[in-house]
């Protein structure tokens, strides 16, 4: 078949073959402004902004937008913060209200150990969960220790983060962040900033 010939062809054929089109009525459009919705939740039923790109998609798909908090609400407390962030460690006089209320509770509670034992540097991540009590669903679960902590300093810190979480807790939630927040995961890491004369004696070698 000559070059020519196939373009009429090809004309007939999609006239008498309209699914693609049809297809592309049924298809949501791209909102171009995804700020003026609620962020994604794996409550919902439906595809929400932001999205992100298929190969099934036989459409434009939009990247995926990184929010201020997601489905996950991250934290990092160091043990000695910045002058300019110290405001962000005081806990706040009144029911939490707002998620920077909830982290300035979370930072207010960090107690260190000793630094006889602790280790300089040293960073570990927990999770967990908030019931609308304030209470905690379980207890946290390690995530991750720095590479080269001994099982004994990672039980240390470990050990630190639990009973500084006990000693605050239960939060004071208002309703409405109760309800937001309740059995969302929660991921902290805790960073050991503080300049230590020595290492966690936990750190080193058991002697035989």
């Amino acid at each position: 078949m000559q070059p020519r010939s196939f373009i009429p062809v090809l004309l007939v054929a999609m006239a008498l073959n309209p699914w693609p089109s049809l297809f592309a009525r049924d298809r949501p459009l791209p909102d171009p402004t995804p700020f003026a919705h609620a962020p994604c939740s794996v409550l919902r039923g439906r595809p929400c902004t932001p999205s992100y790109c298929s190969v099934f998609n036989h459409g434009p798909c939009l990247p995926e937008i990184d929010y201020p908090y997601g489905e996950n609400l991250q934290l990092t407390i160091q043990s000695v913060p910045a002058q300019d962030d110290a405001a962000k460690y005081r806990k706040p006089d009144h029911d939490l209200d707002t998620i920077s209320d909830l982290f300035a509770a979370l930072r207010s509670c960090w107690s260190p150990p000793p630094p006889d034992v602790g280790r300089e540097g040293m960073e570990m991540s927990v999770r967990f969960s908030f019931k609308r009590s304030g209470e905690m669903i379980g207890p946290p679960r390690m995530t991750y220790a720095k590479a080269g902590a001994s099982p004994d300093l990672r039980g240390l810190y470990l050990k630190a983060i639990d009973s500084s979480l006990d000693a605050c807790l239960p939060l004071k939630f208002s309703p409405g962040l109760a309800g937001a927040i309740a059995g969302r995961p929660i991921a902290i890491r805790y960073v050991d900033n503080r300049q230590l004369a020595q290492s966690s004696g936990a750190d080193r070698p058991q002697q035989k």
